[in-house]
């Protein structure tokens, strides 16, 4: 190899033959050698869960800077006492009503509306049941505006089994739910005329079997058209007045229907209603009640009423 002198101005010959080696960054700790000490650090403080150190620094800071910080700070630091679970209040116990004042509370009801009738207008069975399937979410009055020239459309089962669905559903628009109202009509009219001899039957299972046909109107039919008492109508206003009286405590209309039975006589079951009813659209309102002339006033504990007229 030929020596070439160093000195001011001098340059290599020649390119460089290798390329310049680059050292791959190695981390602190891979740098450590083995067996070095390690250097003593301080304990890492954990913050709460779901909550950062910066956030908990912040806190810290702003808790110094006057009253509300640190009243702030307290009240979020607190411990939060335990709730306790509370129970349900108890349901008051419902004590079977007196037979005596049950007995004065008919008699009255009965010197009260001695010519209580059913309030749809009919001639029958068949007629009552159809009105008593349009009377559902319905006026009594407004139902009785509807029947006579519907009546005198179809006169028989037959004629409303066979009845043309939109013709009737515009004959009974007024009465509401008129779709379901006419499906029902001509479904149990058609069972009537297939299955009874076009004869409206005069058993409560067998009524309640037609469609659009419960309880209630079974009890209606057989109770006002054939003089049947098999239960005990109960609507709105029989609901609020049985309860009204301590006559039950019940809510659901099958439920108050049996345990009004045994308190009045098979032979009262039909008039019960229609009295109640009277009774509550005249006197014994939904909303204020009028227990200041109320003829039930001394026999009634008026369970429920908070304002009366």
């Amino acid at each position: 190899m030929k020596h070439v002198a160093e000195g001011p101005g001098w340059r290599f010959p020649g390119p460089l033959r290798y390329a310049p080696r680059t050292m791959a960054r190695r981390s602190p700790r891979s740098r450590r050698k083995a067996g070095s000490a390690k250097l003593p650090q301080k304990p890492r403080v954990r913050s709460a869960p779901g909550r950062s150190r910066s956030s908990a620094k912040k806190r810290g800071t702003h808790a110094k800077k006057g009253a509300r910080g640190t009243a702030a700070v307290s009240r979020r630091t607190a411990r939060k006492k335990p709730v306790r679970a509370t129970r349900p209040p108890a349901r008051r116990r419902f004590l079977a009503p007196d037979p005596v004042r049950v007995s004065a509370v008919l008699e009255q009801l009965r010197e009260l509306y001695p010519d209580a009738r059913c309030a749809l207008d009919f001639r029958t069975p068949l007629q009552l049941l159809i009105a008593t399937i349009l009377s559902a979410q319905c006026t009594d009055e407004r139902v009785n505006k509807v029947t006579p020239a519907l009546f005198e459309a179809y006169p028989d089962a037959a004629s409303f089994a066979t009845a043309d669905a939109a013709a009737l559903e515009k004959a009974i628009h007024s009465t509401g739910f008129f779709r379901n109202k006419a499906r029902a009509i001509r479904e149990a009219c058609a069972d009537i005329v297939a299955k009874h001899g076009s004869q409206v039957p005069r058993t409560l299972e067998e009524l309640t079997a037609l469609r659009g046909v419960g309880r209630k109107t079974a009890n209606v039919v057989l109770g006002n058209a054939y003089g049947i008492n098999t239960g005990i109508v109960v609507d709105t206003h029989v609901t609020r007045l049985s309860n009204r009286l301590g006559l039950t405590n019940e809510t659901d209309a099958v439920k108050i229907e049996f345990a009004l039975m045994p308190l009045v006589p098979r032979e009262s079951w039909t008039l019960v209603a229609h009295w109640l009813i009277l009774h509550g659209r005249a006197v014994c309102n939904a909303r204020k009640p009028h227990c200041g002339t109320c003829a039930l006033a001394p026999h009634c504990p008026r369970i429920g009423v908070s304002t009366s007229a």
